[in-house]
């Protein structure tokens, strides 16, 4: 067993150095930045969660470039395993990367430990396979108690489920839409995934190696149908949550559900919100809406183009959604203004590709030896605090690799900007900085003006039929798309369950990097994502494909611990800032 000097661990790294831990020694996702929070850190943790090991991973080579020696690292606590990442200089660490991945006792039944499957012998009373699934999902949530519940079978919930299941944790996963997928195909038919296949992998089944590079939304929506019943998890389609209340002395919530018509309560232990990426749609409130008599719509309400043939429509915002949503109203013959009212980072989803995501995410990266597991590992070992470092140079290469691109669109009046410190898309996502687009042609459409912009000007009004700028510019208008994002994910936490809780847990997603739309103070995590929040028993869990994947393995081995009485003194959970 390790000793536990703190000052000597803290010692180990630069005055500067980092450790980012996901579970392993916080029971949190935490970063400590400087040896006088390691310290703390250490002298509080390393008592308790006593380390057995950690030393390089025999099967690794360590690589050295640029005066920074990094390598794979093996750890083993008294209650479980895990895999880290390290980065040295000048013989100290700069960045440490600790990560559980396994509980002792409570091992995924993978590989080795796979089930047999078929029970060889004779038994009169055995059940078969599809038997004691029926019986499972007949009785679960009726006659015994889920220990959690997941609100939201997105890619989020879908993903968890996964895992929980593995873990053997009773988990019931709810969501209000029909069918698995129906979250993805009920969106504007053009939608696409913008990130590449590589990027996109579920946990334990990923895509088949003939899967398009960029899937189509229908084709996602099959894929996760099919993940819940291959996963085996009890799905629950067709169920709204009404409300939840949480009973402290019970160590329980209240939790009260729309299933297909019927009322049903349930009583979990651990409520996870995993209700999307976002939370609601973020509607604005102009003058006029009220007497506007076309159309008017938020983009996730968006069916498609086909209803607007020959119809003017104007679609206010310039990320992602506008984009997609415009090109798709172009091609049906529509006639389609966006308006940007606040500059967009735009890059070409080639170059995102090639320069930025290449090197972990690709058929050259798995041909490397790089799996996913892996690539996810690297990307999560980069500290918040520096990341900006390698995206930096990477976005100045894409500049100059689009340069004449980026001209043609400020040419025709587009407002470009990459991030308050020019470090690109990947920052202004986590930071939830303004709005991005990954063009996939789209930019074109603009560029030769089929797609027709109005830029750097407000909404001042609707009238009847017509959507009017600040600058009194009258846009004719059948329908308005609102294309302007999403509030809080802990917006469904105050609908659910009270307003009183949603403020108790504060805001989700953003860093605290003060930069556009992502106030301090910092943070160095994700504002309650995938850990423990401030209210008992509530979690939060969502985000892109990638993000469902790799913390969703964090978040289970949390619940996990819960169910299987494993103490869980969690370090650095504070209140949000505005109720410190």
């Amino acid at each position: 067993m390790i000793a536990c000097d703190a000052q000597a661990v803290a010692n180990l790294f630069l005055e500067t150095g980092y450790w980012r831990d996901l579970a392993a020694f916080t029971w949190n996702l935490k970063t400590l930045e400087g040896r006088p929070a390691i310290a703390d850190m250490a002298a509080v943790q390393l008592p308790v969660i006593r380390t057995h090991s950690i030393h390089l991973d025999p099967a690794e080579a360590v690589s050295e470039a640029d005066g920074v020696t990094e390598g794979w690292l093996q750890l083993e606590t008294s209650l479980g395993r895990g895999v880290g990442y390290i980065r040295m200089k000048e013989g100290k660490i700069w960045t440490l990367l600790t990560t559980l991945h396994e509980l002792k006792g409570h091992e995924e039944p993978r590989k080795l430990r796979r089930p047999m499957g078929a029970e060889h012998g004779h038994d009169p009373n055995r059940l078969t396979w599809k038997e004691k699934r029926e019986h499972e999902a007949s009785t679960l949530g009726v006659e015994t108690q889920p220990y959690v519940l997941i609100i939201g079978g997105g890619q989020g919930g879908i993903a968890l489920g996964a895992r929980l299941r593995q873990l053997d944790v009773p988990t019931i996963v709810v969501d209000a839409h029909e069918r698995p997928g129906d979250q993805w195909r009920k969106r504007y038919k053009s939608l696409c995934l913008h990130d590449p296949v590589w990027y996109d992998h579920l946990p334990y089944i990923p895509f088949p190696d003939n899967w398009p590079v960029f899937a189509p939304k229908d084709k996602i929506g099959d894929w996760l149908e099919m993940y819940t019943r291959v996963m085996e998890l009890n799905y629950w389609s067709s169920t709204r949550a009404k409300s939840a209340t949480y009973d402290a002395a019970k160590g329980e919530w209240t939790v009260v559900l729309d299933r297909a018509g019927e009322e049903i309560t349930l009583h979990p232990k651990q409520l996870v919100m995993a209700t999307g990426m976002s939370g609601k749609p973020n509607i604005p409130s102009f003058k006029g809406q009220d007497v506007f008599k076309g159309e008017q719509q938020h983009s996730s309400q968006h069916p498609g183009p086909d209803a607007y043939r020959g119809k003017k429509v104007v679609v206010i915002g310039a990320n992602n959604s506008a984009h997609d949503i415009c090109a798709a109203l172009w091609e049906n013959g529509a006639d389609v203004t966006m308006v940007q009212r606040s500059s967009t980072h735009i890059v070409k989803s080639d170059s995102l590709r090639e320069v930025c995501l290449g090197a972990l995410y690709s058929e050259e990266a798995v041909a490397n030896g790089i799996t996913t597991d892996k690539a996810d590992m690297i990307f999560a070992s980069l500290p918040y605090k520096i990341m900006h470092e390698w995206h930096v140079p990477q976005y100045a290469e894409i500049k100059k690799r689009d340069a004449d691109f980026y001209r043609d669109l400020e040419k025709a009046g587009f407002m470009l900007d990459f991030g308050d410190d020019e470090s690109g898309l990947f920052m202004k996502y986590l930071r939830r900085g303004s709005g991005y687009y990954i063009d996939v042609g789209a930019c074109d459409l603009v560029i030769d003006g089929s797609i027709k912009l109005q830029s750097g000007k407000g909404v001042s009004h609707l009238t009847e039929d017509a959507v009017v700028l600040e600058d009194g510019t009258e846009l004719p208008a059948d329908l308005v798309i609102y294309a302007t994002g999403y509030g809080s994910m802990n917006g469904w936490a105050a609908d659910l369950i009270s307003q009183e809780v949603a403020d108790k847990v504060g805001k989700c997603w953003g860093l605290g990097s003060d930069t556009t739309k992502d106030p301090g103070p910092w943070e160095g995590e994700q504002r309650n994502m995938w850990k423990p929040t401030m209210q008992e028993g509530l979690w939060f869990h969502g985000g892109n494909l990638h993000q469902s994947r790799h913390y969703s393995r964090y978040l289970a081995l949390q619940l996990k611990a819960r169910h299987a009485g494993i103490e869980t003194p969690v370090y650095g959970l504070e209140p949000p800032h505005h109720l410190s």
